[in-house]
């Protein structure tokens, strides 16, 4: 199967990359008549005339993934109106990240498709190639990574094509055969690091608590992390290792253990109430201590009925047993 990245530099190996090169490859490699439709065009002369903003972080892996893989997709330009014939210039459709990595890595020239097209279509072209763009669904790359596999790809050899280890495509491989995918959707939403599934899917119930505390003292499994790996093992227990497994029957055991959780919540909420009620309590025995000493005071009462402030309420009157 040949590979579909751009390689480059004279005499680029075909097999894994040479540890002591000094810079990746990310130059073309010379082109044959099959790929007539692709051409070298310089990066000072391709004009981005519908820039969009890009996230830096974005932008860097885009920059390390094509200085380690190098060009999967040539860009798209237009011959730019008015340019000359002998040194054209052109207008950028498709592929503004692609061409920023290449400035960033410092290349003169850049694999290009040239179109002819009105300046709508090109815009058009751009927009629709920006919507199209999608996140893989739900175990769509390691289905990939698993046909590779199938096919002989060598793990060392899926590894380079898709710029990942090969102690995780191992480690992929082994949870897809063994049908974890509670555990590789898990994965994929960045909830738990690939280690932790390894060690949930290894460990037997009465090991894994030991497993969880030794990540969590190596540093690889804190704060809300650690949380989520513990719900998924619960849910792995108790529900099986799918997305769409049946619930299991859930054990006394647990059920003593929801009802206990339930007892404690309870016993909390009426803690809390009593202890309302008793400050509460004190703030009115505070008031009305008060209003007896003020009540004392002719003054003071001739000033309320002045201002026809003259009634308490029935409750208080009977805590203070006077009357106005």
């Amino acid at each position: 199967m040949n590979d579909d990245t751009i390689q480059t530099g004279a005499g680029a190996p075909a097999g894994d990359p040479d540890p002591t090169a000094t810079a990746p490859a990310v130059l073309p490699r010379p082109l044959d008549s099959a790929d007539a439709a692709v051409v070298l065009v310089p990066v000072d002369r391709v004009r981005v005339t519908n820039p969009r903003s890009r996230n830096r972080k974005k932008h860097q892996l885009i920059v390390e993934n094509i200085a380690r893989l190098g060009l999967k997709r040539p860009i798209t330009v237009a011959v730019a109106k008015g340019s000359d014939p002998q040194n054209p210039a052109y207008d950028l459709v498709c592929g503004q990240g692609r061409l920023e990595a290449f400035k960033t890595l410092g290349q003169d020239c850049i694999p290009a498709i040239v179109i002819d097209a009105p300046r709508e279509d090109q815009l058009v072209m751009g927009l629709v190639e920006n919507i199209a763009r999608r996140r893989p669904t739900t175990f769509e790359e390691v289905r990939n990574i698993a046909a590779m596999r199938e096919k002989g790809y060598e793990i060392k050899e899926i590894a380079r094509k898709v710029d990942l280890t090969p102690e995780y495509i191992n480690a992929i491989l082994k949870l897809w055969t063994n049908g974890e995918e509670l555990l590789l959707d898990a994965v994929e939403r960045g909830r738990i690091p690939l280690s932790v599934a390894a060690i949930i899917a290894d460990a037997d119930d009465r090991d894994i608590q030991n497993a969880l505390a030794g990540e969590y003292l190596n540093n690889n499994l804190r704060g809300k992390k650690l949380i989520a790996a513990k719900r998924l093992w619960e849910l792995r227990h108790n529900f099986g290792k799918g997305l769409r497994s049946r619930p299991r029957k859930r054990s006394d055991r647990s059920s003593a253990q929801e009802l206990m959780r339930t007892y404690r919540l309870e016993a909390q909420r009426q803690h809390v109430f009593v202890k309302k009620a008793r400050l509460c309590e004190t703030r009115l025995d505070y008031v009305v201590s008060a209003l007896k000493k003020l009540l004392k005071d002719d003054n003071f009462i001739n000033v309320l009925r002045a201002e026809k402030l003259d009634t308490i309420p029935r409750n208080l009157t009977e805590r203070l047993g006077v009357a106005l």
